[in-house]
């Protein structure tokens, strides 16, 4: 996603139900604070409010984030002194997406399904056997060389 007023997602796009990670190089980290937390919520209501610590780091300050069902991400920020950047009272409001369906894997648990490869390589199995044995036997039958060799051993 785009940097957007300091803000940087590590995915493209907001997607419901995801975890993303959110980095801050706003005024907070240009003023040097040593310590911003993450005042979040979702939709238009900012419902389901949580304020986290956020990590420091040469990049700025990093926090991960669960995101729900809701079409909406609000952000802003505070530090230590309870200096906020809120998008000059405006708040940073970011939509999420749906999960698209085409990505959800359905699986068919039929227990026949792999009952019925087993049988079908069996029998498989079952011809081919078959088949080598009369290739193999069956001149030797029509000739007669098989009692040659077995009166060769008495012998």
């Amino acid at each position: 996603m785009e940097l957007v007023k300091n803000i940087f997602f590590n995915t493209d796009k907001l997607i419901q139900s995801s975890n993303v990670k959110i980095s801050y190089t706003g005024k907070l980290f240009q003023n040097g604070s040593e310590e911003v937390f993450i005042h979040y919520g979702f939709g238009d209501n900012w419902d389901n409010v949580s304020d986290i610590p956020m990590n420091k780091t040469e990049l700025g300050f990093q926090a991960e984030l669960q995101l729900n069902n809701s079409d909406k991400l609000n952000l802003c920020f505070r530090n230590s002194n309870n200096e906020w950047d809120n998008n000059e009272g405006q708040n940073y409001t970011f939509n999420i997406e749906e999960a698209p369906v085409s990505l959800a894997v359905v699986e068919n648990n039929s227990l026949d399904t792999p009952r019925r490869l087993r049988k079908t390589y069996l029998w498989s199995k079952k011809i081919k056997l078959a088949v080598y044995k009369i290739i193999k036997y069956f001149p030797k039958i029509i000739t007669g060389n098989y009692r040659k060799k077995s009166e060769d051993v008495n012998q």
